[in-house]
């Protein structure tokens, strides 16, 4: 076996396939584009789902790829096993309709074995396959392999839903017995029985069959196009090559770990379970940290956001269980960088922007610890009181999903304190969120049948950039899986040799119009125009009068309806290049939409834009518009338009041709839609609404044009209306009416704030006065009228400094609901008493509950007709 790199296990993988024919695909963004099923990209075959069900037909049947992805259904089993990681990388083959079952093994074999290649030992690979699949056993044996070393595994089956489905068959390397201490051999395999001896490396599915739940699995049909879909972990072969104890103990890990050992000034042991999982904790989610964020996610509370607010949460734990008390993560992500750079350059390049939105998060959950450590104290204190000896399993989840205390933490503190821990209760809390975290795994497996005869439609179609009505030939009419000759009623879908109606692409709609004949009569309404799998404009059609296959249509599209969605595709270039300008580079598209009336833009940030930044962004992009720049759009090599300085969207594939846009030396982007000719034509820009739409991502909404000029005069109409209502003669003088106003409704504010407390002192003299005694204990308990809790608190201060009693109670009803406020002397408290315990007994006389300290407590309510009752149980209490 070579001994080899990181870097050069993952080259030899796709220099090998290449080899074989295959097109390198490079590795996406980590956050899906266009694609909301996916919480993450979690394989390389999820960046292909479109190639494998049918809707896009790729250059080259033929793919490898070496694809970072990210699962966080087991976020809890990294750090306390070999190989669990969230980030990770997948090495893959790929045939779309290609080579099958022979070659796809064939070349497994000889990658893995040849002395030219990865010479692994054949006789420490073995192989499971799905018993009915004899085809697979026998090509296994076909090649060398002894039947000994194939077992039949009846889960070996690949299957999510409906679409694309297929046995598997799986390759695993023996890492001799020194890992199998109790000598179980390969029943570990056959039964299916987690070790640390058997390690797979490999995983080949042979799509062949389109799944349907409704019956069974033998009668599923095989689909049109057999498929091959292979992931081979990259961490789990580094760590076999390099002979390492766990995936930890690899060139991919261990510099990060070496950091920690500095910085923590403990030594990492990879055979002490015990010291090294906070070690592998630290090191496996940093990078999955600086990787997703580097691809635009940022932490926050939901989606992606929070699985990365949970992980960061999780490093920064235990970095404390082994005595890192400051800020420590975001000086790790250079480290990362560098053991990264060969293949994904991009997160050196984003190095800093990474390291800031990582120690920004990290101080921010140092405060939060602080608070979560207060709770905890409470928690004990109010257990130590009711004499409770074991912590309940649902305030460690509260303690472990707010907070990020992990269980074991919550465990050792609680002990310490001579507690006991509800593990059964913790872990039902914690099965409920690990099934929702797996709902949002399981969204978007499945891939959807293939279509066979758009598949198998190859001829060609051209879109006309420069016309919007031209002569073209129908070339197919299609109903579902139906070629047509004619028609003359219906919806269906057409291709022609050439049309100037735009495919919907790239977040710009498509275009509408019609189908006229040979005399000038409509026969058709293009209500959509779609991507066939081979490219070409698929229109869908609305007949009215007889189309026939083959024969010449004149096609129009509707020129005003596609010159309002130019300017507005060509002012979200603009809007782009202002957010970088104004935000910083980071501000990148993850999203957009060039509608008729309307455009809508998404973007990473990690705070809401302000006022006054979006002022300055709308300033921008009506400069370049009023500055009246020409477009120009070329042609090129994907090469090329990058030296050209064409802005590429992270994560999008690009053909070996591209367009690219060029808006004078503002804005130079690859895309494929329709733009103005120069600026000026967009007129005007407006920016309607900023919001967030997840974490780390905002919206805007602006309108250009006629809904730009509509926007400001509906503005300017509604400022007239506030002019009138304050009597400002004319527009200008709005503002300065509308100070004075509210500078008046200060001034009666205080002026009202004066009399309430005045009316609250005059109250509090006949409160104070009631005092009544109980078993030694002297107390007010009483009814007030007064605004708000506020003027409650205010009566329970004067009470305070005037030593009236031992105790007071007061309550008010404001607007049908009930407040109440329980306060206490040292007197009282040293007697056994506590505000915040008869504030639970009393408040659900008045249909509420509270609590709060031993020495004020306080609560609300929905029933005032129980506050005499409430009164009445004070002196109860007391006895």
């Amino acid at each position: 076996m070579k001994q080899q790199t990181s870097t050069e296990i993952r080259q030899m993988f796709l220099d090998f396939f290449q080899s074989k024919g295959h097109t390198i695909e490079p590795s996406v963004s980590l956050v899906p584009v266009n694609d909301p099923t996916l919480l993450w990209i979690n394989s390389g075959v999820a960046t292909l789902k479109k190639y494998f069900d049918g809707s896009v037909v790729p250059e080259n049947p033929r793919i490898t790829n070496a694809q970072k992805s990210i699962r966080t259904n087991d976020i809890e089993n990294v750090g306390k096993t070999a190989r669990h990681h969230t980030m990770f990388e997948m090495l893959g083959n790929f045939s779309i309709g290609d080579y099958f079952r022979n070659e796809a093994i064939e070349w497994a074999y000889e990658l893995l074995t040849s002395p030219e290649w990865y010479d692994f030992p054949k006789e420490k690979l073995y192989m499971t396959y799905y018993p009915a699949d004899t085809d697979t056993f026998n090509r296994w044996v076909e090649l060398g392999v002894d039947a000994s070393h194939l077992i039949p595994i009846e889960d070996n089956f690949w299957e999510i839903g409906a679409g694309p489905s297929g046995p598997d068959t799986e390759i695993f390397f023996d890492r001799g017995v020194d890992f199998d201490p109790e000598n179980i051999g390969l029943r570990l395999l056959a039964e299916d029985i987690e070790n640390d001896r058997y390690v797979e490396i490999w995983n080949i599915v042979l799509s062949q069959f389109n799944a349907d739940p409704s019956v069974p699995r033998s009668e599923y049909k095989e689909l049109p196009h057999k498929n091959i879909d292979t992931g081979m972990g990259l961490e789990r072969m580094v760590s076999i090559i390099q002979n390492a104890h766990t995936n930890f103990e690899t060139d991919l890990f261990l510099p990060i770990i070496r950091e920690v050992e500095r910085v923590s000034g403990k030594e990492y042991d990879p055979y002490n379970p015990e010291n090294n999982m906070s070690f592998k904790v630290i090191a496996d989610h940093v990078r999955a940290l600086s990787f997703a964020i580097g691809d635009g996610a940022l932490p926050g509370n939901e989606g992606r956001g929070y699985v990365l607010r949970r992980l960061l949460r999780r490093a920064v734990m235990h970095g404390k269980r082994l005595g890192i008390q400051e800020v420590f993560l975001s000086k790790l992500v250079s480290i990362v960088a560098e053991i990264m750079v060969s293949y994904y350059p991009e997160v050196k390049e984003n190095q800093d922007f990474i390291a800031q939105q990582i120690e920004r998060e990290e101080v921010s959950f140092h405060r939060t610890i602080d608070a979560g450590s207060k709770m905890f104290e409470g928690l004990l204190s109010e257990m130590k009181e009711k004499k409770i000896d074991t912590v309940l399993g649902k305030d460690i989840f509260t303690l472990y999903d707010t907070y990020g205390f992990p269980f074991e933490l919550t465990e050792e503190l609680a002990e310490d304190a001579g507690f006991k821990v509800d593990h059964a209760g913790f872990n039902a809390e914690m099965k409920k969120r690990v099934e929702l975290s797996r709902s949002f795994a399981k969204k978007g497996g499945s891939m959807g049948s293939q279509s066979e005869l758009l598949t198998s439609i190859k001829e060609s179609s051209t879109f006309d950039y420069e016309h919007t009505e031209l002569d073209g030939v129908l070339l197919s009419l299609i109903d579902g899986e139906n070629l047509l000759e004619t028609v003359d009623h219906g919806v269906v879908q057409g291709i022609f040799d050439q049309t100037p109606f735009y495919a919907e692409m790239g977040g710009q709609v498509a275009d509408h119009g019609v189908i006229e004949n040979e005399v000038g009569e409509v026969v058709a309404k293009v209500v959509d125009t779609q991507k066939a799998p081979n490219g070409q404009p698929l229109h869908t059609l609305e007949v009215l009068s007889t189309m026939t296959n083959g024969s010449i249509y004149h096609l129009r599209v509707d020129a005003n309806r596609r010159n309002k969605v130019m300017k507005n595709h060509t002012a979200t270039h603009l809007l782009h290049a202002a957010l970088h300008n104004q935000l910083g580079k980071h501000a990148t598209q993850a999203g957009s939409l060039n509608e008729t009336t309307f455009l809508r833009f998404d973007f990473t940030h990690f705070e809401q834009v302000s006022a006054a930044e979006l002022q300055r962004i709308e300033n921008e992009v009506n400069a370049q518009i009023w500055a009246q720049i020409p477009i120009e759009t070329v042609e090129t090599d994907i090469d090329t338009a990058k030296e050209m300085g064409a802005m590429a969207l992270f994560g999008e594939k690009y053909g070996r041709e591209v367009r690219v846009v060029t808006i004078g030396d503002y804005s130079v982007e690859l895309c494929g839609g329709t733009h103005v000719k120069n600026t000026s034509e967009i007129g005007l820009f407006k920016i309607v609404k900023e919001e967030g739409i997840g974490s780390g991502t905002r919206r805007i909404l602006a309108v250009t044009s006629e809904e730009a000029y509509l926007a400001y005069r509906e503005s300017e109409d509604a400022l007239k209306k506030i002019a009138q209502s304050v009597k400002a003669p004319v527009l200008g003088d709005a503002p300065s009416k509308i100070d004075n106003l509210q500078e008046q409704l200060r001034q009666l504010q205080k002026e009202n704030e004066k009399l309430a407390t005045k009316l609250s002192n005059l109250q509090a003299g006949d409160v104070f006065e009631n005092v009544k005694e109980s078993n030694g204990i002297r107390f007010i308990a009483s009814s007030v009228q007064v605004k708000d809790m506020g003027q409650l608190r205010g009566l329970a201060d004067q009470w305070k400094q005037k030593q009236l009693s031992n105790v007071l109670v007061l309550a008010t009803e404001v607007d049908g609901k009930v407040n109440l406020i329980v306060a206490m002397d040292p007197l009282a408290i040293e007697r056994g008493f506590k505000a915040g315990n008869m504030i639970k007994e009393i408040a659900p006389l008045v249909g509420g509950g509270g609590g709060g300290r031993p020495d004020m407590a306080q609560a609300g309510g929905k029933n005032p007709s129980g506050i005499p009752a409430a009164l009445e149980k004070v002196e109860e209490i007391l006895k």
